[in-house]
């Protein structure tokens, strides 16, 4: 399989998951900088890791979100928020990721990742 395969795999997956136009905004935002790391992303995490079968995407969006969590990564949690929900988890459903985290994660890392999870939900619903 080619590296031009992963990448069109990976952009298709990234899409379904993170929506069109923040693809559509990663990319047009892209400088001679930053290029090759977006390109990087969408062949290897969105191409070959997203798209294996061993995991479907709701899974994939759990342990997103909880590996995120756990390494305070909050303004990627956002959009893996927003992900989960495009992949079928539900408000509740995420809401018991993130209490799961408090036990796993700390306290601290849960709080600040229930304030995205509720601006999210604010954002999306304005």
């Amino acid at each position: 399989m080619s590296s031009t395969d992963a990448y069109e795999r990976g952009l298709k997956v990234r899409r379904e998951v993170l929506g069109d136009d923040h693809v559509d905004r990663s990319t047009a935002h892209a400088t001679e900088h930053t290029r090759d790391f977006q390109e990087f992303i969408t062949r290897y995490a969105w191409g070959d890791v997203w798209s294996r079968p061993g995991l479907d995407r709701r899974t994939r969006s759990v342990i997103a979100m909880t590996a995120l969590v756990a390494v305070g990564h909050f303004d990627e949690l956002a959009l893996h928020i927003r992900g989960a929900r495009s992949n079928g988890l539900s408000p509740e459903e995420i809401s018991e990721v993130l209490l799961q985290t408090a036990i796993y994660c700390g306290v601290p890392a849960a709080n600040s990742a229930f304030q995205v999870f509720q601006r999210a939900l604010e954002e999306d619903a304005a």
